[in-house]
Formats: structure tokens, sequence, C-alpha cells
């Protein structure tokens, strides 16, 4: 008796050890995917012209604040509605996060992670498929349109496509993999973008007698600043999305998301290089971004010699995928379309080509196809469907888009979405907010 009690102590103590390190993991990780607004508002400032930096800087600002608040009211129970059947294609448990008891113990997740956690890493990833909107239309784009449209789209759009997966939809019933969003976070974010820039047209000047003309960034150091911290962030969005701190797999997505990020920025590099006879530091830095999205949607099922693979491909596609945008005149300030959207579809589609995943039944243990035990993952390896992953790319594509499209539309013919010709041209920080993002005073 005494040795049962002591031995129920110490499972006790190792569960409340392990709910513990898998909870400070997550909020780390939290902190992480926070700090990547930080990343998306230096990058756009960095690649901006000097004349917007402060309306860009204020979008920004304000993004991940909406995003917040919106998915506490709405989002998050329509993204995790749990009165749903798996398999559902909407589902809805009221406003604000329904907390009940357990929720904030072990029992929650087995031990991974509390409610509150979840719904704050949870929240971090939708104010991000916002900010991505507000790189490509920046410069020529109404604050007030932005912010409905944000408002909308992380409210209702993001959380309804993202249920279809990770909330049990129907997409999960179908065998659609998203490990951390290339497709329910980047492309979604990435079509929106699309949408916008359609809606809005191009800058003024952007695009003369047929030939692109290039707006200097006001800051190449920031843009490089910017696009690190993004890097240092996607150790938090994807090794937070193991969603425990179990080190085997959250060391292999640290791996396989850094990999890709290498070799996303040389295949760019590369790219460049034989299309415009130059060494590009943009496209350096959105190759290595174009890596990192195009990991993210396998990187815990994508070996590290196939994650190098994934990102070289993602880092020539950005630069195809910027050089066409412009051939149709879609005028992308940062290249949120091609590092989102390109690089989104391509990496969900990969794992389709290069992923696997490890069956296992009720008790943990590895089993075949044939439902008999093994002893290894690699034997219980099931190659992950392809069909399954076109499929959830065309859905949460048209449904991204299609929505996005219609609220730009709605916004344009009521409250307008774009500034006049004369705020464009002298820029938007001294008309919309009175203040310039770069001032040099000199004393008397």
């Amino acid at each position: 008796m005494i040795l049962d009690e002591a031995m129920a102590i110490q499972q006790v103590a190792v569960d409340t050890g392990l709910f513990t390190a898998n909870n400070v993991w997550m909020m780390i990780s939290t902190a992480l995917v926070f700090i990547m607004h930080l990343g998306f508002a230096t990058v756009e400032a960095g690649f901006g012209q000097a004349k917007n930096t402060v309306n860009i800087l204020f979008k920004n600002t304000l993004t991940p604040i909406i995003g917040l608040v919106t998915f506490y009211l709405i989002g998050f129970s329509l993204m995790y509605p749990r009165t749903a059947e798996p398999g559902f294609f909407f589902g809805f448990d009221g406003f604000f996060p329904q907390m009940n008891e357990g929720d904030q113990t072990f029992a929650y997740t087995s031990g991974a992670y509390t409610r509150w956690t979840d719904f704050l890493f949870q929240a971090m990833f939708a104010a991000t498929a916002a900010t991505i909107v507000s790189g490509a239309v920046a410069e020529r784009i109404k604050l007030s349109a932005y912010l409905i449209f944000t408002l909308i789209f992380v409210g209702l759009v993001y959380p309804i496509v993202g249920s279809w997966k990770w909330g049990t939809g129907w997409l999960d019933a179908l065998g659609f993999y998203d490990f951390a969003g290339s497709t329910l976070v980047h492309s979604v974010g990435g079509w929106g973008a699309l949408a916008g820039i359609i809606v809005l047209g191009p800058r003024i000047g952007k695009y003369v007698d047929g030939k692109v003309v290039d707006k200097p960034g006001s800051s190449v150091p920031l843009a490089v600043i910017g696009v690190f911290l993004l890097w240092l962030g996607w150790f938090g969005f994807n090794g937070g999305s193991v969603l425990s701190g179990d080190p085997e797999a959250v060391s292999l997505v640290l791996v396989t998301t850094s990999l890709a990020a290498c070799t996303g920025g040389l295949g760019a590099m590369f790219t460049a290089l034989f299309m415009f006879n130059r060494l590009d530091l943009g496209m350096v830095l959105n190759g290595i971004l174009a890596g990192l999205v195009g990991i993210t949607a396998g990187a815990d099922v994508i070996s590290p010699n196939y994650a190098l693979l994934v990102g070289f491909i993602a880092g020539i596609l950005v630069v195809l995928s910027a050089v066409a945008l412009d051939k149709f005149h879609l005028d992308d300030v940062v290249g949120a379309v091609s590092v989102h959207l390109t690089c989104g579809v391509w990496g969900t589609l990969a794992v389709g080509i290069f992923g696997f995943k490890a069956i296992t039944n009720d008790n943990g243990e590895f089993i075949n196809a044939a439902g008999n035990v093994v002893s290894t993952a690699a034997e219980a390896a099931n190659a992950l469907s392809f069909s399954s992953q076109l499929i959830g790319v065309a859905a949460c594509g048209a449904t991204a888009f299609i929505s996005a499209f219609a609220i730009f539309i709605v916004l344009k013919y009521t409250v307008g979405i774009r500034v006049s010709a004369e705020h464009e041209r002298q820029g938007m920080d001294s008309h919309e907010h009175g203040i310039r993002g770069y001032t040099i005073i000199y004393d008397e």
C-alpha cells in the first residue's frame, strides 16, 4: 500500500513537471510568434517609401490589436467549436471562449497546455493572416478600409477556413494535412492580399509604358532586421505547432524549418542572378521567407534532406511569381503574394509529395496499414495523399479569395478604399497622421 501511494505521488510529480514544461514551451512559442508582428512591420516599413512609414507602422500596430480582440470575441469559438461533430463544415459555440472545468489543468490536452495558452497561441496566428495583406496593399489603401477588412477577415473568414482542418472539420476528415499553416495561415492571407491588389490597382507611376518603375524602399537595413525577426519568430510558429515540448518532434521541426529558410534564400539568389544579372538582396530576403512558408505545412513530416529541396524550390518560385505579378501589373509592395500565396500553395502540395505520417493506435503503439503493431515509426509510415492536399488548397483558396474580394468590393463602393492621388503622391504620413517617420532636426 505504501509503495502504491509512493508511486502515485511520483506519477503526479512527473505529470505536473511535464505539464509545466509543455505549457512553458507553448507560451515561449506564443511570444516568438508575437515578435513576428514586429518583423512584418519592419519588413514593410523597410520596403515601403519613407513618406509612408508612419502609416505602415500604424497599420502593423493595429493589426495584432484587432486580431487578438476579434479572435477572443468570436474567432476562437468559430475555429474550435466544441459542440460540432468531427467532419463539420461550420460550427460555433457562442461569443467569447467557453471555459469548462479542467480547462486550466492537465485534463485539457493530456498535459500539453491550458486552454488560455491554446487561445493566445492561436490568436497570434489569426493576426498574422491579416498582417500578410497589409504589406501587399501598402502606400495607397485608406486606413479605415484596411481596418474594417482586418476586422472581418480575422473575425470570420480565417477561423471558418481554419476550422475545416485544425478544428477537426471536413478537410481534417478528408486527410488534408497542414502542420502549421502554409495554407490555413499563409496562403489564406496571400489570397486576401491578391484580392486587395486587384481591387486597389497599382500605385501611381509603378507601371509606365509597359515598364516596371522601381520605387526604392526607405531602409534596406530595416528590411533585413525584419526578415531575421520573422525567422526567429518561425521557431515559435512551427516549433510551437508541435503543441507540446516533445524534444524529438520539436528538434526535427526546428531543423527542417531552418534548412528550408537557408535553401530558400539560395534558390532566390541564384534565380535572381540568372534573370536579372545581379545579386538581389530583396529577392534573397523574400527567398528566406519563401522557404519558411514552404516548409510550414510539413515541417514535422518532411525529412531534413527533403526540407532542403522544398526550401530551394520555394526560393525559385518566389522570384518567378514576383516577375509574373509585374507582368500583369499587380503591384505588391513587399512581395506578400509571392511569398505567402505562391509558396504556401507549394509547401502544402509538397507534403503530398515528400511527407509521411506515422500511424498509432489508442495505446500510442505504431501500427501499419493492416492494423498490426510494428516497432518503428518508419514501418508505420503512410504516404500523405496528394489529392487531399490539392482539394484543401483549392477549397481554402477559393473561399479566402472570394471572401476577400467581396469585402474589398463592398468597401470600395461604400467607404472607399483608396486615398486620393494627391495624398498618395505626397505621402500618407503627413496627410493621415501629421508626422513623418524620418525627421532630422538641426538646432539653430
